[in-house]
């Protein structure tokens, strides 16, 4: 009964197969009798029985859908699909019909089923489908017809017949007279034709040489007839004649030489017996050997080389005149120099020659707005040695025809049109290389188009815990924001490289509004129109420490260099500040230590050009303590010397090598010091100078992967004078190159410290030598790779291989561990160290290769890092996050892996291997985390969302949505909110909108004011400060915003904690004509009560009037100092040019209780202003659950009669609890008042019924 049951459900799906073909798309439980499947008949011819294939399954729903192709069914299945199936069913892998899934595919007998993502519903995928086809299983049948055979006609312009040919086919394996024959013909016939006759001239040949070679001649080329019959003929002629050779004939020489006879070739006079001396030297004063000679007249022919001493002699050159000189060598800069002559016959030159270097921009072009039909100017320019000559201009990657816009280093675009939007850049050139600048966008907006979209964007602020919108319970409302984008303004003058200050979109007017919070009102300023105006220019800071990498002692008083100039000098704990020129597009900055205990470390800073402080935690390495050595004998120095591990490499100086700045070879003791930062110790990753790149000969800058760094210092014994050396050679242990494909791609480079690149030195090649190795008992022949180098102005160097195996991982930074999309964090510098793993590769795990650091911007960051499609685990990489020297903390993966924490899903989690830094012991910092980087499958869909990217898919990765994969941190705060009626973004300044109520008065400097408050209490407790206009005329009563805060807990002291409020500073407001004194009500939220406040706050106060009244027991009010008093008054204010560092400065001296320390530990004991007590609240009854538990009867029999004794009684209540506003005080006193007495009498009436 049961395979009855089968077959009748089979016969009714194969039924309703043959209602619908093609295109086809479920529908809804109401519409399902009109949906179609997919199983269709074709040959009605065939009938019998009939049998179906096995499932198919040949792709999968990633990249552009899931293709069941029936050609490549075959090409992988031949003999198991028929030629001519009958019908075709599809089904999912979850065993789901087609027709049931609601998505739209397609299907033909000819061609096969498909799915395409982009058609499906809501930006669904597809799902993953298997086909399988019906065939008859005994039928004779027709192949396909073959291609037409060829024409039989073979003249051109003649008729003929063409034939195919197709074959009857039977699947029944018995003879063919057994089996029906197919109906119809095996052959087909069709007339033909072939082309028209036709005649053709080849291709000119190519012209012969010119009869002579002046004074006039002819040469010839010629061309063939090609044709198809003798009966046509090509016009024309088959022989070509020109005139060559037309230049006249050389006269004899008619130079005049007034010493000497001219040369053969005229060019020169030449004096026989005179002889020409020349000196080479390098800027160290160093002879420079093998360098080419060579006339600035005839500068390809090489006349002499020097030698060994840097010397060359070259005869025949007059002496009664001067004459111009080109020297040429690898890795230099070329030089021409003028000859020296005296009447004695003889000529000299002395010449320095500089080291190359790789041209560098220092001017990028900048983005511009511009309305059709006006003009605009980019400008770059390189410096190099050689100074680049060639620039080179591309709009959206094209070169753009220098003829038509006639450009050198500057480009001018005149009469713009719609289609010249789009990104240029500038690529320039010299004989030592290529670079390019950073792009610059160039948007052309058409005439009558405003300039800037006049509507605000939504942007939702998010309110206090406590308001919740009646009829929405919203904790957001919609302020409106205007893009601060560039826009087309009013310019003075359109043809510069900078627009000064620009235009941009923002705030035209806003409008006062009150948002209703159920149980009191909030008002805000909302954003009503937008307009192009001038841009806010916020000041952009860097700021930082700089400390080694060893036991973090502060670089003090260390010297700062841009380039050549010095800009500055760290503090006494190794802090700085640098103000950034708003055009900088890449920093560069060497810190340089006078006392000479540090390296000198060039470091290539990211910053926010939206004018947020971006904090840096510079490490710097400690020389290493010199040594003795001889400089005539062959010395060698270990590279990285670690316990029980053997040197990566050796320094090999060969006797007599060193040398003093004028060129003399020094002879005596060298004081050696080489400090090596070892890839194999991880702490110091980021001691690492520079930032690891290099620029290739197209001028694209790429990553390197180091092997090791050092740093050389030689100096004389006696006076400490630096000395340099020659001909030093660099062998690298290739024990420690785990993959073996970076070995022949191995280089040395140099760092040029003006510029933070590194600069190829040298090549290495393979030499073997016996030695034996830390542990080893015997010795053993190793393999070594050998580079040679010159120790010149450039005392950096760097065991690095090109790596082009690259991705970028998309990591996002948020307020809380909520991870909501609203609270994402700018300005977060996240940093990636990229490690060599122990899985695959038998290297140190600990080992790293490249450290990469970028900033958060409002759709997170995207980190560069190296990566392995072959192997998940090839590549790993630590991450970490810090915002103003403090560090964030990463998405936990223990006790258990959660996919929604982390932020990316299964199962491309797992192959990642996501581990926080405590995932194994608890008592690690929970700041980092360790990931494979494993190359993403483009044809695995798990893995086509992130949060890795392949390299060329960076655009991908910045303009992913926040509900991508992605890597997190987040701050590790207590509950804090912020509300500002006039909203704005502290990682933003450019936000900033000019009201009376704004909460920072000056977008140029931000001043940060906050009150220490005490807690006694088991609990933490939230506190909130409550800031209102105090005295200005505008102001006065209004609210600034509101700052909530969970106190925190002192760990050193029993039931205490204390708060760091925020409140609004005093002082003048943005037209900078009126101080306002801001009312300032501090409120703990609980059964708070205040119990002290400081004496010298409390006579500050009272001595500057007026004096808010403060009569209220749990809270406290008064009008905001205008002085900046310390920590004795338990007041901190801080001022500073960007608001996040304020108050991050503002809230350690808090925590610390004094007026210029820092601590991230609460210390309740000093510096505060407040003091409250917050008792639990104790329970003077039983509950009702007790009551029942202990006397069920009796108190049952009490409800009833209290229910009998409210029966016609009407309540009026009042919920007027306001937390927000601590003005209608009176309010919530009179409802304690009656909740009090409430209290009181039905205690009364429970003892008189006791």
């Amino acid at each position: 009964m049961l395979e009855l049951n089968k077959v009748a459900l089979l016969l009714s799906f194969l039924a309703s197969a043959a209602l619908g073909q093609g295109s086809v798309r479920t529908r809804s439980q109401s519409d399902r009798s009109r949906r179609g499947v997919l199983n269709t008949f074709t040959d009605t011819q065939t009938t019998g029985l009939t049998e179906w294939t096995s499932w198919f399954n040949i792709d999968h729903p990633g990249g552009n859908g899931d293709y069941e192709r029936l050609e490549a069914i075959r090409f992988y299945y031949r003999e198991r699909v028929c030629a001519r199936p009958m019908a075709m069913e599809a089904r999912t892998t979850d065993w789901v019909a087609a027709s049931d899934t609601g998505e739209v595919v397609h299907s033909s007998l000819d061609k096969g089923f498909w799915c395409i993502n982009k058609e499906q519903p809501h930006g669904h995928v597809c799902s993953n489908y298997h086909v399988r086809f019906q065939c008859p299983p005994v039928q004779s049948y027709w192949t396909d017809w073959s291609e037409w055979g060829p024409c039989s006609a073979m003249a051109c312009n003649d008729v003929g017949i063409q034939v195919r040919q197709r074959k009857c086919v039977s699947t029944q394996p018995m003879p063919l007279l057994l089996v029906p024959a197919c109906q119809g013909h095996h052959s087909e016939r069709r007339e033909c034709s072939t082309p028209p006759c036709s005649a053709k001239w080849s291709p000119w040949g190519q012209w012969g040489t010119c009869s002579v070679t002046c004074g006039g001649g002819r040469r010839i080329r010629r061309r063939t007839c090609v044709r198809t019959s003798v009966t046509v003929q090509c016009t024309g002629r088959p022989v070509e004649i020109q005139k060559c050779g037309k230049s006249p004939c050389p006269a004899k020489c008619q130079r005049v030489c007034t010493e000497g006879h001219p040369s053969e070739d005229c060019s020169r006079c030449v004096c026989d017996g005179h002889v020409l001396h020349g000196e080479v030297h390098s800027v160290t004063g160093v002879p420079v050997a093998d360098v080419w000679v060579a006339l600035a007249s005839q500068p390809k022919v090489v006349r002499a080389r020097t030698d060994a001493k840097g010397q060359f002699r070259l005869t025949g050159f007059c002496s009664s005149s001067s004459t111009l000189i080109i020297m040429r060598k690898e890795k230099f800069a070329p030089i021409t120099v003028s000859t020296y002559s005296n009447a004695t016959g003889l000529s000299w030159v002395r010449a320095v020659l500089k080291s190359a270097e790789k041209p560098y921009i220092v001017k990028h072009p900048e983005d511009k707005v511009r309305y059709e039909g006006g003009r605009v100017l980019f400008c770059c320019k390189a410096t190099g040695s050689p100074v680049p000559d060639k620039y080179y201009w591309y709009h959206n990657g094209t070169l753009l025809d220098r003829k038509v816009y006639k450009y050198e280093e500057d480009l001018v675009l005149r009469d713009l049109k719609l289609e010249q939007s789009g990104e240029y850049y500038c690529k320039t050139s010299s004989p030592a290389g290529s670079i390019k600048s950073s792009p610059a966008s160039l948007t052309v907006i058409a005439k009558g188009t405003p300039a800037c979209n006049s509507t605000p964007e939504m942007h939702l602020i998010r309110l206090p815990m406590d308001c919740v919108q009646p009829g929405t319970d919203s904790k957001h409302y919609n302020a409106g924001r205007c893009l601060h984008n560039k826009c087309a303004g009013s310019l003075d003058f359109d043809i510069r490289c900078r627009d000064g200050a620009g235009f941009c979109c923002g705030v035209q007017n806003m409008e006062s509004r009150i948002i209703d919070c159920g149980s009191y009102n909030l008002p805000i300023r909302a954003v009503t129109q937008c307009s192009c105006q001038e841009c806010v220019q916020p000041t952009v800071l860097v700021r930082g420490r700089v400390v080694t990498a060893d036991n973090d002692e502060p670089l003090r008083f260390g010297h700062i260099y841009i380039g050549k100039e010095r800009v500055g000098t760290t503090g006494y704990q190794g802090g700085f500040t640098l103000q950034i020129s708003p055009d900088t597009q890449r920093l560069v900055v060497n810190f340089v230590d006078p006392s000479q205990k540090f390296l000198d470390t060039p470091k290539v800073f990211i910053f926010d050009k939206k004018g947020g402080s971006i904090y840096h935690d510079v490490k710097v390495m400690r020389k290493q303590t010199p040594i003795d050595i001889d400089a005539g004998e062959t010395n060698s120095i270990n590279l990285g010397e670690i316990k029980g591990e053997d040197p990566i490499g050796q320094l090999v100086i060969p006797p007599n090598s060193f040398h003093k700045d004028n060129g003399e070879i020094y002879e005596g003791t060298v004081k050696a010091s080489v400090t090596f930062i070892d890839p194999r110790n991880i702490t110091m990753a980021a001691a690492t100078p520079g930032d690891l790149n290099f620029v290739d000969d197209e001028g694209d800058m790429l990553p390197l992967r180091t092997y090791g760094m050092f740093s050389v210092d030689f100096r004389d014994e006696t006076n400490k004078e630096v000395l340099g050396a020659g001909a030093v050679q660099v062998l690298l242990d290739t024990q420690h190159v785990k993959m073996q494909e970076h070995i022949p791609k191995m280089k040395l480079w140099s760092l040029n410290p003006d510029t933070g690149v590194w600069e190829e030195e040298s090549d290495f090649s393979y030499t073997k030598t016996t030695t034996g190795g830390h542990g080893r008992s015997k010795r053993e022949e190793r393999t070594f790779l050998i580079g040679n180098m010159e120790i010149r102005e450039r005392r950096l160097f760097n065991l690095d291989v090109p790596e082009n195996r690259r991705c970028y991982v998309k990591v996002r930074a948020y307020m809380s561990d909520k991870f909501l999309p609203s609270e994402q964090l700018e300005g977060v510098v996240i940093s990636l160290i990229n490690l060599e793993p122990k899985p695959g590769y038998s290297s140190n795990p600990r080992a790293w290769g490249r450290f990469d650091s970028v900033i958060t911007g409002s759709n997170g960051a995207c980190l560069p890092a190296f990566c392995d499609a072959q192997r998940p685990d090839a590549y790993t990489a630590y991450v970490t996050a810090m915002m103003g020297g403090e560090e964030l903390e990463a998405a936990p993966s223990s006790p258990k892996m959660n996919p929604n924490i982390i932020g990316v899903s299964q199962p491309y989690l797992d192959k990642i291997d996501y581990q926080r830094s405590d995932h194994e012991d608890p008592a690690l910092k929970k700041t980092a985390f360790r990931i494979n980087l494993a190359k993403p499958n483009q044809n695995n869909l798990d893995e086509t969302n992130g949060p890795i990217y392949p390299y060329q898919n960076l655009i991908a990765c910045e303009n992913a949505p926040v509900n991508a994969n992605h890597f997190r941190f987040f701050r590790v705060e207590k509950d804090k909110y912020e509300y500002n009626v006039v909203p704005f973004e502290e990682n933003d300044l450019t936000t900033w909108t000019g009201d009376y109520l704004s909460w920072w008065p000056n977008p140029q400097e931000f001043r940060a004011c906050f009150i220490k408050v005490k807690i006694h209490g088991q609990k933490e407790v939230m506190v909130r400060s409550k800031n209102l206009g105090g005295t200005h005329r505008e102001t006065k009563g209004k609210l600034y915003g509101i700052r909530d805060i969970r106190s925190t807990r002192d760990m050193r002291e029993a039931n205490t904690s204390a708060a760091c409020v925020e409140f609004k500073c005093s002082g003048m407001l943005f037209d900078q004509a009126e101080v306002d004194r801001s009312l300032i009500s501090v409120l703990p939220q609980g059964n708070c009560r205040k119990i002290s406040t400081n004496s010298l706050l409390q006579e500050y106060l009272i001595k500057h009037p007026p004096v808010a009244q403060n009569n209220e027991s749990h809270a406290f009010t008064m009008l905001a100092p205008v002085d900046p008093l310390g920590h004795n008054y338990g007041i901190y204010t801080v001022t500073d040019q960007n608001p996040r560092v304020a108050k991050e400065i503002a809230i350690g001296r808090c925590f610390d209780g004094t007026s210029d320390g820092f601590s991230r530990e609460m210390k309740s004991d000093s510096g505060v202003a407040l003091t409250f007590s917050c008792p639990e609240r104790k329970i003077n009854r039983e509950s009702l659950f007790q009551r029942l538990q202990t006397n069920p009867g009796q108190t049952l029999a009490q409800m009833a009669r209290d229910m009998r004794e409210l029966e016609g009684l009407q309540v009026q209540r009042s919920s007027t609890q306001v937390v927000a506003y601590p003005s209608e005080q009176q309010g919530r006193t009179q409802s304690r008042r009656v909740s009090s007495t409430t209290r009181r009498r039905m205690s009364i009436r429970t003892q008189q019924r006791q």
